[in-house]
């Protein structure tokens, strides 16, 4: 696969109830952390740090336009509670294509007002039930 651009990409996060919401067109931006913590073990007689591979972690945060419409982005979060499955597809649902798939909880919901009159919001989720982010292709 060649290099590729994030337009198309699609997002489906599910709601409170479980159920998996498509909320890419009420979404503008977002990041993803995957990280794992690492411990120093370096002894006194290295010149150079040694480190232990230790715990995966996954963050994820998106902000967009806020839309009360049934089933779509602030029916998602507006509920923090349950585990939510983040599924991302970057370049789209197209088969063959990058997907990451994470067990995520709901950190945060935010609201923002604009001077200029726009309603924003911003979601932070966090990795749930200590299984690693996946990274696979779209079936």
């Amino acid at each position: 696969m060649a290099k590729q651009s994030g337009l198309g990409d699609k997002l489906q996060i599910d709601d409170s109830g479980g159920t998996l919401r498509d909320i890419s067109a009420d979404c503008t931006n977002y990041g993803i952390g995957n990280s794992q913590n690492l411990q120093d073990i370096t002894g006194l007689n290295k010149s150079a740090i040694e480190r232990l591979i230790l715990l995966a972690d996954g963050e994820f945060t998106v902000n967009g336009i806020f839309n009360p419409t049934a089933n779509l982005s602030h029916d998602v979060f507006k509920t923090r509670t349950g585990t939510r499955t983040v599924t991302l597809d970057i370049g789209g649902g197209t088969t063959g294509n990058p997907r990451l798939t994470m067990e995520m909880l709901v950190e945060s919901y935010a609201l923002t007002r604009g001077a200029d009159g726009a309603l924003t919001w911003t979601a932070a989720l966090r990795l749930q039930d200590g299984t690693v982010p996946v990274w696979s292709t779209t079936p």
